[in-house]
């Protein structure tokens, strides 16, 4: 009986460590698309640099300030480790003050703060 005990011991041990974590078998949500970290800031990068370019080809205020929501939204599909998600959220703040400055009229500014926060997304790129 006591060899018995051992062995059922032993095999629900065994049978506990090679259970499968179900979170790391979980897609995302259905319709939904997910991108490698190195390729999502890619992408964030060239719609901060759609910005720039909307930016200084002289369009409206209204039309620079969608383009630049755009891209601080799709920040968000950045998915990559702590230094990574610290340096994309600082330069999201960037891109979100440049919005500020386009709807008061300050493309200078803004297209400044965009250069700028371009340039440390592509920094953030040799975290991953």
């Amino acid at each position: 009986m006591k060899t018995l005990k051992k062995i059922a011991l032993a095999a629900m041990v065994a049978a506990s460590l090679g259970a499968v974590s179900t979170t790391s078998f979980a897609e995302s949500d259905p319709g939904r698309i997910s991108y490698p970290a190195a390729q999502a800031v890619d992408m964030l990068a060239a719609k901060v640099q759609t910005a720039i370019d909307a930016v200084t080809s002289g369009s409206d205020a209204e039309t620079v300030a969608k383009v630049i929501k755009d891209a601080s939204d799709f920040s968000k599909e950045v998915n990559a480790n702590d230094r990574v998600a610290r340096a994309v959220a600082k330069a999201t703040n960037v891109v979100k003050a440049a919005r500020k400055d386009v709807q008061e009229g300050n493309a200078q500014q803004a297209e400044a703060k965009l250069r700028d926060a371009h340039k440390q997304i592509l920094d953030a790129k040799s975290l991953i």
